[in-house]
């Protein structure tokens, strides 16, 4: 049979490591796709020609990606450009020229996937994206096909490097946020404008993927829930750990009574939990089914040659299901289209956890009798009251409170009556606690 003609959108840090994976394992590759799979056509405006293995296997480089979508040759169409545009754009024309699409561009999936998997399903054309969530870890293949059997009920996971990155070097060197977020821009961890990783946004393109995937529901990034981990002082991350637990930056997608709760934001989970214990870059998610139970899955979350694992994977796959009609290969958010729920998605005020408070009070009797009274009022229950010494000589100490499960308007109501009261300096610190049991 004739070689399988890929058509290249990018030749940055993804792209060039796609084209070294390919050609360095193209025999390998070829053995479990069944067919040769060649770079026929690159579109690309930037790139480093002596740095990217292989580069001299691929066909012919052009700086119009469009060029590359209409190349009637082309069957497969990797999109590595990142973005909403022109990479919408790009991956529509593809799928109206008949082409299969595999793309790691979670933001592109996040908010127009939507859009984009309808197209595809008209056209009989796949749209493939294991890349876009969690780097090289095949977190996409493990919950579409390999827990089809069970009924997900919660999954939780560490999915951007950055942010777990400044939290571990804050817990295990005892530095300070912004000292960390500098050196993780100087080792290429963090973008210059490093907005995206620490105020939670790419870890919430990549929740609602999941949590698309996991409960049958449409994308929905705007009722994702997003908290960044910029508040997160060095106070808390060492009372943390004197208390047993630790701060990870976790996206958590849950199905309960009220609906699909979606949310990102800074979390203490005990420190015996196997997911408590990655550190660093790396990721991991956490996926419960009824019937599985837990099941952890870690790896490389970024980085050229993982990620560029996953893109050449969804190609294989691809090659495989060319001669399968549409109808019958797997669905693009693991539920027929037909299927889809249209279960809501929980407000953040709506959703119960626990919580760590951590509070600046006046040193003097009374003071805290009235700050569990309006938890009381609130109805919070207490797990833990602990009072720190105050720090070089203030009047006022830190207290942290451990609460019982709550509601999350509760809890709003309860911290804006705290912060009112005279004998309470600055805001309260809050951080939402999950034991992932």
């Amino acid at each position: 049979m004739n070689p399988i003609k890929i058509g290249l959108l990018g030749l940055g840090t993804v792209g060039g490591g796609t084209v070294s994976v390919l050609t360095r394992n193209i025999d390998e590759i070829t053995r479990r796709a069944g067919r040769e799979i060649v770079i026929s056509h690159v579109a690309a405006l930037d790139y480093d020609a002596d740095a990217i293995e292989g580069l001299d296997r691929i066909g012919r480089i052009t700086d119009d990606a469009f060029d590359v979508v209409n190349d009637p040759e082309v069957e497969i169409i990797i999109e590595l450009i990142g973005g909403y545009s022109p990479a919408r754009e790009l991956v529509l024309k593809a799928i109206e020229n008949g082409k299969h699409v595999v793309t790691a561009n979670k933001a592109l999936i996040a908010l127009h996937g939507n859009e984009i998997f309808s197209a595809a399903q008209a056209r009989g054309v796949t749209v493939a994206f294991e890349a876009a969530v969690a780097g090289g870890i095949p977190i996409i293949k493990a919950m579409r096909e390999g827990l089809a059997a069970n009924q997900i009920q919660w999954a939780a996971g560490i999915i951007n490097g950055t942010g777990n990155f400044i939290l571990s070097e804050m817990r295990d060197h005892g530095r300070d946020f912004d000292d960390v977020l500098k050196e993780a821009q100087s080792l290429g961890y963090a973008e210059t404008d490093p907005t995206f990783d620490v105020e939670g946004i790419d870890a919430a393109h990549k929740l609602t993927i999941i949590g698309s995937i996991a409960f049958g529901i449409p994308l929905q990034f705007d009722k994702t829930y997003t908290e960044g981990i910029t508040h997160i002082e060095q106070l808390d991350v060492r009372y943390a750990g004197e208390l047993g637990y630790r701060i990870k930056h976790l996206g958590i997608t849950r199905k309960t009574d009220k609906g699909i709760e979606m949310r990102v934001h800074p979390t203490l989970i005990p420190e015996r939990r196997l997911i408590a214990n990655v550190d660093g870059v790396m990721n991991a998610v956490l996926v419960y089914g009824d019937a599985v139970g837990p099941t952890l899955y870690y790896g490389a979350g970024a980085g050229a040659q993982p990620t560029a694992s996953a893109v050449v994977a969804d190609v294989v796959d691809v090659v495989r299901a060319l001669t399968s009609d549409p109808e019958n290969r797997v669905p693009h958010l693991a539920f027929q289209p037909d299927a889809m729920s249209d279960i809501p998605v929980v407000d953040i005020e709506d959703i119960e956890t626990a919580y760590y408070l951590r509070l600046s009070a006046v040193d003097r009797p009374g003071v805290l009798a009235n700050v569990t009274a309006i938890l009381g009022r609130s109805n919070i229950s207490i797990e833990a009251i602990i009072q720190k010494q105050a720090i070089d000589g203030s009047p006022h100490v830190p207290v942290i409170f451990l609460t019982q499960r709550v509601q999350e308007k509760n809890m709003n109501e309860a911290i804006r009556h705290i912060e009112a009261l005279d004998t309470i300096s600055g805001q309260v610190a809050r951080i939402r606690l999950e034991t992932l049991a």
